[in-house]
C-alpha cells in the first residue's frame, strides 16, 4: 500500500522497465487501473500524498528526476509537473513524502546526500543533514507516519556501526535510535577510513574507499585486501561490517574499488560498464590496484581481491589477465562461464540479462564477450592462490 493508504501498488519491473497498475483501497474488489504503461527503458516509483503522485522517473532523465501529477490523472504523461529536474552530476535514488516535507536520497560525487525540502516551498534547495565520515552510506529508513515531522534514516560507514537516527525535519536536529552492537574490544577510533581518487588508464578518475587500523599502518608494509562489484547499477556502498575487524586488526588495509558497472557516480557509470564497454569494469580495479601499492597502502607481494557473483567475474578475469598482481583471489559464486551461460535461454535469468552483458547471438556481443569470458581464457601460467 502506498503510505497514504489510498492506493494498492501491485509494481510489475524488469532490469530497465516498469510498469504500475493500482487499486483504489476503498474498493478492494475492483480491477486494477494502470498508472503508466510499460515503455522501452523507463523506470520510475510512486509515492502519495494528499491526492498527489510524486514520481521518481527516468524519462528524459538518466539520473532521474521527481515530478508529481493529480491522481485523477493516470497513465497520462503530459500532466506531470517537474519538481526535481535532471542533474548530471547527481543521481536521484529514493524519495519519501510526508504531508509537509519533502525528502530525497541523493548521491554526489559518488556520495550519499539526505535533503529534506518543504512541500509548501517545493523549488528551494532545502536542508541537508550532515554526516561526519569521508566515506559512508546512508539511506532512508522505514517512515510509515505520513503526517509525522520526524525522519528516520539508517547511517554507516567503515568506522561506524549501522546506526539508526531520527531527524526532526522542524528543528533540523538528529538523535542516535540505535547503534548495531560490536562484539569484543572495538574502539572505532582506532581505524582511520579515507576516499581518494586514482586515475584509470583512460584519464578517468575512480573512487577508492579505504579503512585501516591506524596504529599498524606502515607504507608499502601491509597486506592490501581490495573488494569490487561492478554491475546492475548496484553501488558498493562502504558500510561497516565487524567481520572486516579480523583484518584490519591483523595490519590489512581494506579498500573498496568503485568500479564502473555500479552507480556511484550517476547513470553514465553503469552504462560505461556494462555491455561493451565492460572491460573498463576489470581495467578500474587493475589500475587501483597498481595505484594503491604506489602509494603505499600495502604492499606489491601481499595483495589479494575479493568479489562475488558478477564481481565474481572480475575476479576470474583478473587471475587471467593479471595474475601477477595478486598472491591471492577469492570469488563467491563467481559468474565465470558468462559465454556458455548466456547462450542457453532455457536458464531462467539468461534472456533478462541480455541488456546487462549483451546478446551472444549477435556476433559483436559474442566477440567481445568471450574476449574476457574467465572460463573461455583460462591459460597454461602461473595463477595467484584462488578460493
Amino acid at each position: 500500500t502506498t503510505r497514504s493508504n489510498a492506493f494498492v501498488v501491485i509494481n510489475l519491473s524488469s532490469t530497465d522497465s516498469t510498469e504500475i497498475r493500482l487499486i483504489d483501497s476503498r474498493q478492494p474488489a475492483s480491477s486494477p487501473v494502470m498508472f503508466m504503461a510499460r515503455q522501452a527503458d523507463h523506470e520510475y516509483r510512486l509515492r502519495h500524498v494528499s491526492g498527489t503522485f510524486y514520481i521518481l522517473t527516468n524519462w528524459q532523465a538518466p539520473n532521474f528526476r521527481l515530478m508529481k501529477v493529480d491522481e485523477a490523472q493516470l497513465n497520462n504523461q503530459q500532466a506531470w509537473r517537474e519538481v526535481i529536474g535532471h542533474r548530471p552530476d547527481t543521481l536521484l535514488q529514493d524519495t519519501e513524502v510526508f504531508n509537509d516535507y519533502l525528502v530525497v536520497n541523493e548521491r554526489r560525487a559518488g556520495l550519499p546526500v539526505l535533503r529534506v525540502i518543504r512541500r509548501d516551498d517545493e523549488t528551494a534547495n532545502g536542508q541537508l543533514i550532515g554526516f561526519p565520515d569521508p566515506t559512508y552510506t546512508a539511506r532512508l529508513h522505514n517512515n510509515p507516519e505520513v503526517d509525522s515531522v520526524k525522519l528516520r534514516y539508517v547511517y554507516s560507514s567503515l568506522t561506524t556501526p549501522e546506526s539508526v537516527y531520527e531527524y526532526d525535519m522542524a528543528t533540523a536536529t538528529s538523535v542516535l535510535l540505535k547503534r548495531d552492537r560490536v562484539e569484543g574490544d572495538f574502539a572505532p577510533e582506532r581505524y582511520t577510513s579515507e576516499r581518494i581518487m586514482i586515475e584509470a588508464r583512460d584519464n578517468t578518475q575512480v573512487p577508492v574507499s579505504l579503512v585501516y587500523r591506524t596504529d599498524l599502518f606502515k607504507p608499502h608494509e601491509n597486506p592490501l585486501y581490495l573488494n569490487a562489484y561492478g554491475a546492475y547499477g548496484f553501488a558498493s556502498d562502504p558500510e561497516f561490517q565487524s567481520i572486516r575487524l579480523s583484518l584490519l586488526d591483523r595490519g590489512f588495509v581494506f579498500a573498496i574499488v568503485h568500479v564502473r558497472g555500479g552507480d556511484e557516480l550517476g547513470r553514465n557509470w553503469y552504462e560505461s560498464g556494462r555491455l561493451l564497454n565492460k572491460r573498463n569494469t576489470f581495467w578500474d580495479f587493475m589500475d587501483a590496484t597498481d595505484q594503491l601499492v604506489d602509494k603505499g597502502y600495502g604492499d606489491e607481494d601481499q595483495v589479494f581481491a575479493m568479489g562475488g557473483s558478477a564481481g565474481g567475474l572480475l575476479m576470474g578475469v583478473l587471475a587471467n589477465e593479471a595474475p601477477e598482481k595478486y598472491l591471492g583471489i577469492i570469488a563467491h559464486v563467481p559468474f565465470v562461464d558468462l559465454v556458455t551461460t548466456m547462450l542457453d535461454e532455457s536458464i531462467p535469468l539468461t534472456t533478462g540479462e541480455f541488456s546487462e552483458w549483451g546478446d551472444p547471438r549477435e556476433l559483436s556481443f559474442f566477440n567481445y564477450m568471450l574476449s574476457y569470458s574467465p572460463y573461455d581464457q583460462v591459460k597454461a601460467q602461473d595463477y595467484p592462490h584462488m578460493f
